[in-house]
């Protein structure tokens, strides 16, 4: 924990004090890289570099205590979220992940005010700050094409799986089955949508699907993001199954091609969020349609961050920690 200067608003951008920042798996798995990531954006031309200091943080909620000049859209004291990118004259460079444009795991943020949303009245500041994560799971469904009379297989039950899982309810999706060795994570699952929930050490995933389906199109969606996973998707995966990769796996992998030749499997993978998806999640929520709280399982203050990530290695503990800065 250090201090670091305060970040000045360029033209179009604002100044905003961090209310809530979601802790996101990728951020644990970059902790443990040993060099920077191949990509931290689509369109980042600057990967993560370890030997530069970064103030990580991606999910986030923010007031807006300042705007630069010609900021517009958004106003002194509203409480906003945003897609976690800003517009340099350099490119684009990804907030949380940039060592020049730190993240809401410290007190300060500039964001690129055409991209701030307000955070309708209606919707807890901490919630909102999900809105990015769940934002992932709604792109991934929307991705893989899944449709109604076709049948869903989520790997994992982390808050990337349980994103994936409520936007396949929002859908229409059923049935949908899930697995995960955790089970805090399988109760949420069923929580927020899934209709058969497994331990993988019980039942396979698989078996689950054709104990309660087994003959419709089938869509599996990976959301670990461990080396390993694709390839025991393909084999668990039937004849013509489509299966859609979002678990951020940050290290080489290997499949067997053979098993995807044979079965004709389609492979696709997702990342981010539009725009579009973005917002459209940030309304779902605020409905009622998308029900985050349970997800939020602990926070804690900026001093807190080493702890929280110690913590989060144990899935049975927690599923979603919240920075708050203000929590001292």
């Amino acid at each position: 924990i250090e201090e670091v200067a305060e970040p000045v608003p360029g033209p179009g951008q604002v100044l905003v004090e961090t209310l809530a920042c979601g802790i996101c798996g990728s951020d644990l798995h970059v902790l443990k890289q040993s060099g920077p990531l191949p990509e931290t954006a689509p369109s980042d031309d600057s990967p993560l570099d370890p030997d530069r200091g970064v103030v990580m943080g991606h999910e986030f909620s923010a007031r807006v205590l300042a705007l630069g000049e010609g900021a517009s859209g958004v106003a002194v004291g509203d409480v906003v979220v945003s897609v976690p990118v800003i517009a340099t004259a350099q490119g684009i460079a990804t907030i949380g992940y940039s060592p020049d444009y730190p993240g809401g795991y410290g007190e300060r943020m500039v964001l690129t005010s055409a991209l701030c949303l307000k955070v309708p009245p209606e919707l807890d500041p901490r919630h909102a700050a999900l809105t990015e994560p769940m934002a992932v799971g709604r792109h991934a469904v929307v991705r893989s094409g899944i449709a109604q009379g076709e049948a869903a297989l989520v790997l994992g039950c982390g808050p990337i799986g349980l994103a994936v899982i409520a936007a396949l309810r929002l859908t229409g999706i059923e049935p949908v089955v899930a697995a995960d060795f955790s089970p805090a994570r399988r109760r949420l699952a069923a929580e927020l949508g899934a209709g058969v929930v497994v331990d993988p050490r019980e039942e396979q995933a698989i078996e689950a699907w054709r104990r309660v389906d087994g003959s419709r199109s089938l869509v599996i969606f990976e959301a670990v993001g461990v080396p390993g996973m694709l390839d025991e998707a393909m084999q668990l995966a039937p004849q013509k199954a489509r299966i859609l990769v979002v678990g951020a796996c940050l290290e080489q992998d290997t499949i067997w091609p053979l098993v995807g030749l044979r079965k004709e499997l389609t492979i696709q993978f997702a990342f981010g969020y539009t725009r579009e998806e973005f917002a459209e999640t940030l309304r779902a929520m605020a409905d009622g349609a998308i029900g985050v709280a349970p997800l939020i399982t602990g926070a804690v203050g900026v001093a807190g961050v080493p702890e929280a990530f110690a913590s989060l290695a144990n899935p049975d503990e927690h599923i979603k920690i919240l920075v708050e800065p203000a929590l001292g």
